[in-house]
């Protein structure tokens, strides 16, 4: 399909700086789907600072919680508690699969989500395990749930970067921890 006053040739023919400007020139504006400059401002300095906030007040905590813990614990819940955070990896897992099949761009938030989850439930699995258990929980997760989220992890990374590339946002060899939201 051609646009009108150019044809595929032109746009074949264009280097890799031109099609970017004209990606660019084409684009929806930002401002059409965001609030103003100053909210949008506003909103990013107060997650900003939420995020900085919460991660410098952890530290302290973890401190607290490394110096006054006990070695074991009886856990309440126990059983609600592994059940619940299964029911939440299956529904994830389900929605990842769904939205995959759909080849549908929330995937990588489902995948990426689900990997992190997996890479928790291999840490719990082995840290609360029981002497007895600990061989087959270090298994699972070296076999299982380690493997499957580093698929998920670095598959949904690399569905992001194909994004980026193709939206003219990575640059060549670019990573993609380099690639600035464009807004």
């Amino acid at each position: 399909m051609n646009a009108p006053g150019i044809t595929d040739q032109q746009i074949a023919a264009m280097s890799a700086a031109q099609r970017r400007e004209l990606i660019e020139r084409l684009e929806r504006p930002a401002a059409d789907l965001l609030p103003s400059p100053g909210a949008v401002a506003r909103i990013r300095r107060l997650r900003l600072g939420l995020i900085i906030s919460g991660s410098v007040g952890l530290i302290p905590w973890i401190v607290f919680f490394a110096v006054t813990l006990p070695n074991q614990y009886v856990a309440h819940n126990w059983p609600a508690t592994w059940v619940g955070f299964d029911v939440l990896l299956v529904t994830m897992m389900a929605a990842t699969a769904v939205l995959g099949w759909q080849r549908r761009l929330l995937l990588v938030l489902t995948g990426f989500a689900t990997g992190i989850l997996l890479i928790c439930d291999a840490w719990f699995d082995i840290m609360t395990a029981d002497p007895d258990d600990v061989w087959v929980a270090l298994a699972t997760a070296v076999f299982f749930e380690l493997p499957l989220a580093a698929i998920l992890v670095v598959g949904t990374l690399r569905l992001v970067h194909i994004m980026a590339g193709r939206l003219w946002l990575l640059q060549p060899g670019m990573h993609l921890w380099q690639v600035r939201i464009p807004l």
